[in-house]
């Protein structure tokens, strides 16, 4: 067996619309958005009742893609939580830019806040924004 690339990650959102403009804001593009339901979604996912907005966002060179999923129904009773960086599970998404200093100038304006501080470690920068309110 072979793994050829990533395809896409997928993250559960809350406002779709502020976490689309979010990704739009960093140069990804929009192939495609659609409403799901029906039986063949609730067995990929093993939820009943299913229907949401789906939202695939692309890199401009046609790389990996970000799939942005707003679901209506069900519901996530607990919303959004809080976790610290020690807390298991995907914690972020890294993408490799031209310029991160106008990237994070960008996102700041637009309501983002870094959670710490950008380091540059062995040429590699790194900097971890939120917006949770949005997501």
């Amino acid at each position: 067996m072979k793994i050829h690339r990533i395809d896409h990650v997928g993250i559960i959102v809350n406002d779709l619309p502020a976490t689309k403009a979010f990704f739009l804001d960093l140069g990804l593009e929009v192939p495609g958005e659609t409403e799901v339901n029906g039986e063949w979604v609730e067995r990929i996912i093993g939820l009943n009742d299913v229907r949401e907005t789906v939202v695939m966002l692309g890199m401009p060179e046609g790389q990996a893609t970000v799939e942005l999923v707003k679901f209506h129904t069900p519901t996530d009773e607990k919303g959004i939580q809080q976790s610290s960086a020690n807390i298991l599970g995907i914690r972020h998404i890294a993408f490799a830019v031209e310029d991160i200093e106008a990237v994070v100038a960008k996102l700041k304006k637009n309501g983002a806040e870094l959670v710490g501080e950008i380091q540059n470690y062995k040429n590699a920068y790194e900097p971890l924004i939120t917006k949770v309110t949005s997501f």
